[in-house]
């Protein structure tokens, strides 16, 4: 069995919010604080929230907004707040702009292997992407989570009677993806994105023969 994720595995996704941090860290000119620091502030204040409120474009905006309240030192104003929540259309795109490669892979994986997609965030959210990525007839079961932590790859192994041994996670994810899942008795395929979120970086062990490293999707076929 290979389980996939989704959110720059198969697609990009955290792209999106980096354009608009970028434009954020452009309005938001601090006396004190550089762009960095600025940055710094945001991302502590994503990492309080995500554990407790979840992921996905609504807690980030909300972040945003949290963030505006730290630097100013008061409440966000009408202003303020209605340009945040103008960044909510970055986000409601009908379409995702898959990694090259992903398409022709799974359609040729699918005829392999058994293969499920395994997502965190929120639930409206990810199943329209899903929904739009046009990839969902290659999966035996498509599951939306709060959280990817090695409970969850538990359960998935003992839905499906999975045999760890012979089950690999593929993700870009060390923290969501990998760790947890190595931690659950299963194999892993680290292929790294660029843009992947901060606040997912994780160290990995270099010696853990478990752990497949790509550069690029298409190499699956190769492997798999």
């Amino acid at each position: 069995m290979l389980i996939f994720d989704a959110d720059d595995t198969l697609w990009e996704n955290n792209v999106i919010y980096e354009r608009v941090i970028d434009e954020f860290l452009d309005w938001m000119v601090h006396p004190e604080l550089d762009r960095a620091e600025v940055r710094t502030l945001l991302d502590g204040i994503e990492a309080v929230n995500a554990p407790t409120l979840g992921y996905g474009s609504k807690v980030f905006l909300h972040s945003l907004g949290e963030c505006v309240e730290r630097l100013r030192g008061r409440a966000a104003t009408t202003e303020e707040s209605a340009r945040i929540a103008g960044w909510a259309a970055a986000f409601a795109g009908e379409q995702v702009e898959l990694i090259p490669g992903v398409a022709e892979t799974l359609a040729e994986l699918s005829r392999r292997h058994e293969l499920l997609l395994l997502t965190k965030g929120d639930t409206e959210e990810q199943e329209r992407k899903v929904a739009a990525s046009g990839l969902t007839g290659h999966f035996r079961g498509v599951h939306i989570v709060a959280e990817k932590n090695v409970a969850t790859y538990e359960e998935l192994t003992r839905s499906y009677g999975l045999v760890p041994a012979s089950t690999w996670m593929i993700g870009n994810s060390p923290k969501s993806d990998i760790l947890p899942a190595r931690s659950a008795g299963l194999n892993a395929v680290f292929i790294p994105n660029d843009h992947t979120w901060v606040l997912e970086h994780s160290a990995l062990d270099p010696q853990d023969e478990k752990v497949l490293q790509l550069s690029a999707f298409a190499e699956l076929l190769q492997h798999f």
